[in-house]
């Protein structure tokens, strides 16, 4: 096992240097391993000021081997780019914070959670999976399979055009695997993947582009708690699907509370920006068949270290409690137009405020990067609350990388 791992590291080391910066998105000072957080902890700094390097050791090598991503446009890092799609974030204003201060796919004006994730694990950005070019060494520190529009549904998100499907992403993971089964030997990839760490963070398309719109009929065939039920079921044997692909690190997201979303708030006539109670409903109780449906599999899978993460109960905080996390609008969008900025897109950079880092929403759906950095720090070590069980991710690739020495 020990044999195993090293190979990887070894691997991972020789080709961070050579290929880790051909890509905007792996942007990484890999010289340093320097992860950025500010020194006030009540807040992550501004997008638009100069990152603070962290007071404690630089990591000198990953904690993991790699960083797996499936997911919707919350962690797209460029794959809707490559589809044809309304669901793109391919040109300005997206990206005008990030590091290359161009557009990279993110639906984001800077990072989504998984680029401060990586940081933490010491890893590179990790890129798309349609972005990279297939070789090997462009795989080995993670893929990006995330989808914008995709929903664990395969429809959901259908009438925007193309998108990569939860079973699809699942597949393309699935391909990485055997390529690395290939190119490594069976041993060295089934370490590699069981000592990574896979990201999940789906469903919320389910709501805004099925459920809500009554696709199909569907609200007259099942009833909140009978579709959160399903979907719930559905992500659970998905899971188990990616435990038999030998991953055993998970990190599984639950949904935020779009009914404080912009785009709600203006179709459901908020009058002083009050979150629409019936639709954030939905969600805890979805959060709630997720946690319990962890809770199950940890007894069911017991080599596997599984945590979810209530995004909820971490973004109410944030709203509630803005003034703290130096926020000035919980209700406005950064981008967009009508009322909070959330009844059409954000399309031209004439349409967005001046400084997002004050913004809890970046458009009609999407936080802003100030908000991704703090909700990255609670699931990586419960820095701002507590929203992860049973343990945040810091925890977790502790103990077991422990266990794995015993």
């Amino acid at each position: 096992m020990l044999t195993n791992l090293l190979a990887i590291f070894l691997i991972s080391a020789i080709v961070s240097h050579s290929k880790a910066l051909r890509f905007p998105q792996e942007l990484y000072n890999l010289s340093s391993n320097q992860i950025f957080i500010v020194d006030n902890l009540s807040r992550p700094p501004s997008s638009s000021a100069s990152p603070t390097p962290l007071l404690s050791p630089a990591v000198s090598s990953p904690l993991v081997p790699a960083l797996f991503i499936i997911g919707d446009s919350t962690v797209d890092c460029g794959n809707n780019n490559y589809l044809g799609t309304f669901a793109r974030a391919d040109r300005p204003p997206y990206g005008r914070d990030f590091d290359t201060h161009l557009p990279t796919g993110r639906f984001c004006n800077g990072r989504i959670p998984v680029d401060y994730l990586a940081l933490h694990l010491g890893l590179p950005f990790v890129l798309s999976y349609l972005g990279q070019t297939g070789e090997l060494e462009d795989m080995l520190h993670g893929v990006n399979y995330a989808s914008a529009a995709a929903g664990i549904i395969f429809s959901s998100g259908s009438e925007l055009g193309q998108h990569i499907s939860l079973t699809h992403q699942i597949q393309q993971f699935s391909d990485t695997y055997q390529q690395f089964v290939l190119s490594l030997g069976e041993d060295v990839a089934i370490d590699l993947i069981s000592s990574s760490v896979l990201y999940v963070s789906i469903g919320i398309n389910d709501y805004i582009h099925y459920y809500l719109r009554n696709v199909s009929n569907v609200q007259n065939l099942y009833l909140p708690w009978g579709f959160n039920q399903f979907l719930a079921s559905t992500m659970r044997q998905e899971i188990k699907n990616l435990y038999n692909t030998n991953v055993r690190r998970f990190v599984v997201m639950g949904l935020p509370p779009i009914g404080c979303a912009p785009y709600y708030l203006q179709r459901y006539k908020s009058n002083n920006g009050e979150c629409v109670e019936e639709i954030n409903d939905m969600i805890m109780e979805f959060n709630f068949f997720m946690r319990y449906m962890t809770d199950e599999l940890l007894h069911e899978l017991p080599d596997a270290g599984i945590i979810f993460c209530d995004v909820f109960q971490g973004s109410m905080d944030i709203i509630r409690n803005h003034k703290s996390y130096g926020f000035e609008s919980t209700a406005n969008a950064c981008c967009g137009l009508g009322k909070y900025n959330g009844w059409m897109m954000c399309m031209s950079p004439q349409m967005a405020c001046r400084n997002a880092s004050d913004h809890i929403w970046w458009d009609q759906f999407h936080p802003t990067d100030a908000v991704n950095a703090i909700l990255a720090d609670n699931v990586w070590s419960s820095r701002h609350t507590e929203m992860c069980y049973p343990m945040n991710l810091e925890k977790m690739v502790f103990s077991q990388s422990l266990n794995n020495l015993v």
